[in-house]
């Protein structure tokens, strides 16, 4: 392609001659400086559009500046929404725990409405000097995620401590800790004494209280019996087995009202009063025993049930 510039300061025209691709790069570097003076001009004047008050300009200003607002909206809306499912999520673990310290209170012993459960705790205290600080949407889910995790620790340790406190109760059922006979009183205590059919120094291995004919006799604390038959010392005997190696043993009986293999809880009724086998009148004799050796009963009978 030539070009011939021809001007009345020139002596004579002057012919340039430009290839095709110098053409394509002259148009390409046209082409560029116009399209990045055009960006420039469409930012200045959307920036500037409501200082210059141009009605056109700031309607085109005006659906940018919405959509951001939108955007931050949603933003916002998004999380004040995650944090009211994790808010829900905590007041569910609240109630689970308040109820546990409940259930934990009575095993402990406690009343339960003095520990104020399902109260807001009081607190308060004196303005501090030290300026005070907003919390932004960023810190309170933090503190959320914080307190959620803190509440999920303290709520696996109470159910453990749970699973303590009624596995104690449960060995705590286990010992022969009632007493057998209601309204009963002693006729003869453990230890060595005069026996009342031989009349020699022998050692008496339980304790014998009084009762009437048809006195409901208990089981001393929930087990399994093991016995219940006759014996020609015994006369009409139950025994039950608690776990642990501890039997207890009611003598003398005048009727069973259980069978080997029943399983009692403590304060059942398993026989009545009465004077079978060696015996010089009606009561019940009550054994404990641990390992097959005797135990002196009132060791157990005076724990706590």
């Amino acid at each position: 392609m030539d070009i011939i510039l021809v001007s009345d300061k020139l002596a004579k025209a002057r012919t340039y001659t430009i290839s095709l691709p110098q053409l394509a790069l002259l148009t390409l570097a046209c082409t560029g400086t116009l399209a990045a003076l055009t960006t420039a001009l469409n930012v200045t004047l959307l920036k500037y559009a409501v200082e210059l008050k141009l009605p056109y300009l700031h309607g085109l200003r005006i659906p940018v500046h919405r959509a951001e607002s939108e955007h931050v909206e949603s933003y916002q809306r998004d999380g004040l929404n995650a944090m009211a499912v994790r808010l829900g999520q905590m007041q569910a673990q609240l109630l689970r725990l308040d109820t546990l310290g409940e259930r934990l209170a009575k095993l402990a012993g406690f009343r339960a409405q003095d520990l104020l459960f399902g109260q807001t705790p009081g607190q308060g205290g004196a303005q501090s000097s030290i300026p005070s600080q907003d919390m932004t949407l960023g810190d309170l889910s933090r503190q959320l995620e914080v307190l959620t995790r803190e509440v999920d620790d303290r709520g696996d340790k109470l159910g453990v401590l749970e699973s303590m406190f009624m596995a104690d109760r449960a060995r705590k059922k286990l010992i022969p800790t009632m007493l057998p006979v209601q309204g009963g009183w002693h006729s003869s205590n453990y230890g060595w004494r005069i026996d009342p059919i031989s009349g020699q120094r022998a050692f008496h291995e339980g304790i014998d209280f009084l009762a009437g004919a048809g006195t409901a006799i208990h089981a001393a604390a929930g087990g399994v019996v093991v016995y219940s038959a006759f014996h020609p010392q015994y006369g009409n005997m139950v025994e039950i087995d608690h776990g642990n190696d501890l039997v207890s043993r009611y003598a003398h009986a005048a009727k069973l009202l259980v069978k080997v293999g029943d399983v009692v809880l403590s304060g059942a009724k398993i026989a009545e009063v009465g004077r079978t086998g060696r015996a010089t009148g009606t009561h019940l004799h009550f054994e404990v025993r641990q390992r097959g050796v005797p135990q002196n009963p009132i060791q157990f009978l005076r724990l706590p049930g």
